[in-house]
């Protein structure tokens, strides 16, 4: 075992700890503890502007939170989907992961994509959340985060995971998917790596797989 490996294990038994001693207190305070701990960001993006460090300038972390109680106080004053302005993105991901590319835990992944008409995005968008915050899409610590992506003529739901090259692990990850959210017949989930939007500089075009 290289040392690379022990820093990821020894990483991993840490926070595995502090997820334990975190779940303890909120039990102790009456409070209904999650497995993990969540960040909502919020990205307004530049238009015209596509670099990667604008994008992350423009990327500011509003709230977190560890615990059921703590989800909906911080959900119910969140801005629903139809009335963010176009282009934004609103990520939802575990504690100490960036909803960035480069990011330790995202670069060797990727996501899963869904586009919807703008009239119905907002409710995929509340069950995705709920089905992350209650554990019902992860598999071996394998979800990173969800992202919701404002656009002009629609908005895309992403689904971010750690490894893009066990396709075993993807498609399943896109069969729960599809059973959570109910995804009526006749749409298209699209896969891409996030080395390939690092190529491209695209987040949602010349995606992978498609199923």
């Amino acid at each position: 075992m290289d040392a690379s490996t022990d820093k990821i294990n020894s990483q991993s038994e840490y926070d595995s700890s502090e997820d334990r001693e975190r779940q303890s207190r909120d039990l102790k305070a009456g409070l209904h503890p999650l497995k993990n701990k969540f960040v909502f960001w919020y990205t307004r993006r530049t238009p015209g502007v596509r670099t990667q460090a604008s994008y992350e300038d423009n990327m500011k972390q509003i709230m977190d939170f560890s615990t059921v109680e703590g989800f909906w106080v911080c959900y119910c004053h969140l801005a629903r989907p139809s009335s963010l302005p176009s282009p934004t993105d609103l990520h939802l991901f575990k504690q100490g992961i960036r909803p960035l590319w480069e990011d330790s835990a995202n670069c060797n992944g990727g996501k899963w994509i869904i586009r919807f008409k703008k009239a119905v995005s907002g409710r995929f968008w509340e069950d995705l959340v709920l089905a992350l915050v209650g554990d019902q899409l992860d598999y071996n610590d394998n979800i990173c985060g969800v992202v919701l992506s404002i656009r002009f003529n629609e908005d895309i739901l992403s689904v971010w995971n750690r490894n893009a090259s066990d396709n075993q692990v993807v498609m399943a990850l896109r069969d729960k998917i599809k059973r959570h959210l109910k995804l009526p017949h006749g749409y298209v989930m699209e896969y891409k790596p996030h080395d390939a939007s690092l190529r491209d500089n695209s987040s949602y075009r010349n995606t992978w797989l498609r199923g």
